[in-house]
């Protein structure tokens, strides 16, 4: 199983860094890799969400899907979330959102596997790189949208 990481400073309150993420059925708005977003289920709370995702993979000219379980936690600034199907053989993840001076610190930890028959070490290197691109991605357009 392969791991990417990734972090920013995002000059914003923690709460409006945390509402911004949760609020990932606009992602597609900002995010240009990002296809749609579809909520299948959300609890009355709206911590918990059930959320079909579509991606755009340009080099390999294709799109990923997933379906992913979502736990938010307003308390600890975190959410959990988990694959339920999709493209991925598996797809986990935590976000984390801490205050600090300047503002909110904002990190992803994803662990996947993306199995795709008879490729070898050149294309998993790229699927790798292209996962961490994706993070980096999604956490810059997140910091560009709330310090704009």
């Amino acid at each position: 199983m392969a791991k990417v990481e990734s972090s920013v400073v995002i000059n914003a309150p923690l709460e409006d860094v945390f509402a911004c993420a949760k609020n990932i059925e606009v992602f597609p708005e900002f995010m240009p890799d990002v296809k749609s977003v579809k909520i299948l289920e959300k609890s009355d709370d709206g911590n918990h969400t059930i959320s079909e995702f579509v991606a755009i993979v340009k080099e390999f000219r294709a799109t990923i899907k997933w379906t992913e379980d979502d736990i938010w936690d307003p308390q600890a600034h975190t959410c959990k979330f988990t694959l339920v199907k999709g493209d991925f053989k598996t797809y986990d993840g935590l976000w984390t959102f801490e205050e600090v001076s300047g503002g909110t610190n904002f990190t992803s930890v994803i662990e996947y596997e993306y199995d795709i028959p008879l490729i070898g070490p050149m294309i998993t290197t790229l699927v790798n790189r292209k996962m961490q691109e994706n993070v980096d991605n999604m956490l810059a357009a997140i910091k560009a949208k709330l310090e704009r």
